[in-house]
């Protein structure tokens, strides 16, 4: 980590740089040009800690497919999510926002007011599921890339918005993302995968749903292959003759239907779609390794099993939040790591069968840090690597993540201290794709266009040299009542209204509160919490005290 604790107490008052301008590039009507611009595989898991990869440190847990990648690519250290929980963190990575700006900042869930269920075998399920929409006067990454002239394809969560199954065309929200009461309750929202430039989706609308792996339904939207126009649901029909998590059941364990799989899998199928005429995007929001920890009783499940043997235990279920029981925590734990990082290796096998291996970029991350829920026990396998705080927590540990990149321009086996955070990835994307993203740059005449990211494409291509970096990174999230500023390597941690510093140079673990020694350093970062902290009703947090 660069050491410039004693420049920043010297130049508090700077400016951030003047921002590297972004290439300018033919219209896509020119299909030479389209026929060369990169495909992007963006791949966010979920819950994963820092330390949960081999090549992040993690001794346990076998992840040969990510090693290589990281091998072949770059292995970066302070890569930060946008918030340390999934909706706001994916809204961070869709808007090009940080936690301050964006409309979602928590998991607001609106299942649990659907006044109906609808019946799946004999288990009853939400009509109305899903979360706070993201703006729709706000373009978000598959809009943009969509209008570049890419093919978009999501798969896994979407938790930008809500579904009903009885209402797929009416919205509650009208175009500007305000309530419009003319319309019923029950209806879906407008910013849904099919009405925000994706082309093919498949996967759970609803990420409280996504708790389960083995659900009564999954979410479709894919015109090319069934002709669908809107969002339709997808009954998971040999599930629905078992009882489902809720029940507590042991009949739960007799349903097959994997939802990991059966997503991947359509991953899969929609890359062989794919052609050498139009580049494409594919944002993969897989759920592994997220609560519940329950998966197919398979070898990898046995291997850790054996394994862990005499240091593992038992996790009884919590049906209520949908997370069922399991006999061998940690043995599951680290199989949902390993079958992850299977799927990572298939994804790479089909980029390569497919004649898109060299000239597809694929980036793996993680929606925030590790979990503590359904079971799951990140001390045990030391999955901060090292950091304070879990998911929920604006401590290092919540909200660094692993992050890594390869694909052409992006020097094989390097390791980056780059600080980047995830509303950085859309100005980045725009860069390496060699688009204007002028009209989606913090100095966008509109504020609807306007981001907060930088473009790290420099970086990624091996230019440290010519990188612009950020003045300070931000987080806010009202559940733990927690905000975060980091400013070189200084780190501001705002817990119900005080203010904490920490200097990450010489105390990584955020051990050391030395506010009272630096008042200078925490007056200034306070005051750039206060200009960066825009008001929201329904995600509030306690801002510290002006100095």
């Amino acid at each position: 980590m660069t050491k410039v604790r004693d420049i920043l107490m010297t130049a508090l008052g700077m400016m951030p740089a003047v921002a590297v301008a972004n290439s300018p590039m033919p219209t896509t009507s020119d299909n030479t040009v389209q026929k060369n611009r990169p495909n992007i595989i963006f791949i966010m898991c979920d819950d994963m800690g820092y330390g949960d990869l081999g090549c992040y440190g993690q001794q346990l847990i076998e992840t040969p497919n990510l090693d290589h990648m990281a091998s072949q690519g770059m292995r970066f250290t302070q890569a930060y999510a946008g918030s340390p929980v999934s909706a706001p963190s994916r809204a961070s990575f869709m808007t090009g926002q940080h936690a301050g700006h964006t409309h979602v900042r928590g998991n607001r869930e609106y299942w649990r007011s659907s006044l109906r269920a609808n019946m799946y075998g004999n288990n009853s399920d939400y009509s109305l599921i899903g979360q706070e929409p993201y703006l729709m006067n706000h373009k978000i990454i598959p809009e943009v890339m969509k209008e570049a002239g890419y093919n978009t394809g999501m798969f896994g969560k979407w938790a930008g918005g809500y579904y009903n199954s009885e209402y797929p065309d009416t919205y509650l929200l009208d175009a500007n993302g305000n309530s419009d009461t003319s319309k019923s309750a029950q209806s879906s929202s407008a910013s849904l995968p099919n009405k925000r430039g994706i082309d093919c989706y498949y996967g759970y609308i609803c990420q409280f749903q996504a708790h389960t792996y083995y659900p009564n339904f999954l979410n479709r939207y894919d015109p090319e292959k069934y002709g669908d126009k809107h969002i339709v649901v997808d009954t998971l029909k040999q599930n629905i003759q078992h009882k489902d998590v809720a029940s507590g059941s042991k009949d739960y364990e007799n349903r097959e239907q994997y939802a990991s799989d059966l997503i991947h899998q359509y991953a899969m199928e929609w890359i062989d779609r794919q052609t050498e005429d139009k580049p494409f995007i594919g944002i993969f929001t897989y759920t592994l390794p997220h609560a519940e920890l329950w998966q197919p009783n398979d070898s990898l499940v046995a291997k850790y099993t054996e394994r862990f043997k005499g240091q593992d235990s038992p996790y009884g279920g919590n049906f209520g939040s949908w997370y069922y029981r399991n006999y061998a925590r940690h043995a599951q734990f680290a199989a949902m790591v390993n079958r992850l990082d299977m799927q990572i290796g298939e994804i790479f096998d089909k980029l390569k069968e497919k004649g898109f291996d060299e000239n597809t970029l694929v980036i793996f991350t993680s929606d925030n840090g590790p979990h503590e829920e359904g079971g799951a026990d990140p001390a045990w396998f030391n999955r901060d690597g090292l950091l304070k705080g879990t998911k929920r927590s604006t401590h290092e540990g919540g909200i660094r993540v692993p992050f890594i990149a390869k694909g052409p321009g992006v020097p094989a086996g390097s390791v980056n201290d780059h600080q980047l955070a995830f509303y950085d990835v859309m100005p980045t994307l725009l860069d390496y794709a060699g688009l204007d993203g002028k009209e989606y740059s913090r100095e966008a005449s509109t504020e609807e266009r306007r981001y907060d990211g930088i473009s790290f494409n420099e970086t990624l291509t091996g230019n440290d040299a010519k990188q612009e970096k950020h003045e300070f990174l931000y987080w806010e999230f009202h559940e733990t009542n927690m905000m975060a500023l980091r400013m070189c390597d200084w780190k501001l941690v705002v817990k119900n209204g005080t203010p904490h510093l920490y200097d990450l140079s010489r105390d990584l673990h955020e051990d050391e509160d030395v506010a009272a020694q630096y008042p200078d350093i925490v007056a200034r970062m306070v005051d750039i919490v206060h200009r960066e902290h825009t008001e929201s009703s329904m995600f509030q947090v306690t801002l510290p005290a002006k100095r």
